[in-house]
């Protein structure tokens, strides 16, 4: 089927959706499996094909889960994993990069990612992705929860130019990317990939988020995702595991929100007007 979300290009020029799904916490509990399942299938019917997920989550219960979900219509994802920072080492990458193909039940990802920063060299786990992307086990790699220095260490690392992306925390309610990280990565045609693009559900009890969603008709999480998707050069990756939640946040993608909206969102939540170092959950 035509997608009708937006997409966002990668440093290569390949495009991406804007909107995907995140699965941090599926695949943890046996009683919501089938419900789980049946969202990640949606959303990729629905052209929420850009699906993320880890080693760590669930100890890598959410890539068995997620395995699962893909049974059929893999070719369809761009499908993205992480491998955790103590594993970052150039053995270990490539270990566990085989262990999450084997839970995922494909041959290669699109996209493998760096969870956070640990004491393994940058140089040594770059070296490990670009062995994995020759081998085809691998198409695409890049880190996350990295700030601007860290995105500056990886650029001056051998082969660091090859960063596709960097998966961050990023929301109305946490703007402090805006400051520098946002514009570094758009100066290198590099996309954010905004992860808990509703703060996990912790935004404020009341705010211009309620006033915008009642005159709208919507959630106050609709209209939170629809601000983030609405910034350029950042894709989003909500969880959801209910079919009616996927089916919501792809309405969000629909959604537009007018100059005097955003304005309001900008009063409550202000950008930042100096650095803060990054925040993560």
């Amino acid at each position: 089927m035509t997608s009708d979300i937006a997409s966002v290009s990668l440093p290569d020029g390949e495009r991406i959706p804007a909107l995907g799904q995140g699965t941090w916490e599926m695949g943890e509990a046996p009683a919501r499996r089938a419900a789980e399942i049946a969202a990640l299938r949606c959303g990729i019917e629905l052209g929420m094909t850009l699906i993320d997920t880890a080693e760590m989550y669930g100890d890598g219960a959410t890539e068995t889960l997620l395995g699962e979900a893909l049974a059929g219509v893999r070719d369809r994802v761009f499908l993205v994993s992480k491998v955790y920072p103590h594993n970052a080492s150039r053995r270990g990458v490539i270990a566990a990069c085989e262990q999450s193909l084997k839970r995922l039940k494909t041959d290669r990802l699109d996209l493998y990612l760096l969870h956070w920063r640990g004491s393994v060299p940058l140089a040594e786990t770059v070296q490990a992705f670009e062995a994995l992307r020759a081998a085809g086990k691998i198409r695409h790699w890049g880190v996350s929860n990295f700030d601007t220095d860290d995105m500056e260490e990886l650029l001056a690392a051998p082969g660091g130019d090859a960063c596709a992306t960097n998966q961050i925390l990023y929301n109305v309610a946490r703007r402090g990317p805006e400051f520098d990280l946002l514009p570094w990565l758009a100066a290198r045609k590099m996309p954010a990939m905004a992860y808990s693009p509703v703060d996990h559900a912790r935004l404020p009890k009341r705010s211009p988020l309620d006033d915008i969603a009642d005159a709208r008709g919507v959630s106050v999480f609709q209209v939170a995702l629809a601000w983030v998707l609405l910034k350029p050069g950042v894709c989003a990756i909500p969880k959801s595991g209910r079919v009616e939640h996927v089916r919501d946040n792809h309405r969000a993608s629909q959604l537009r929100l007018s100059a005097d909206e955003l304005a309001a969102l900008d009063t409550y939540f202000k950008p930042p007007r100096s650095k803060r170092a990054l925040e993560m959950l």
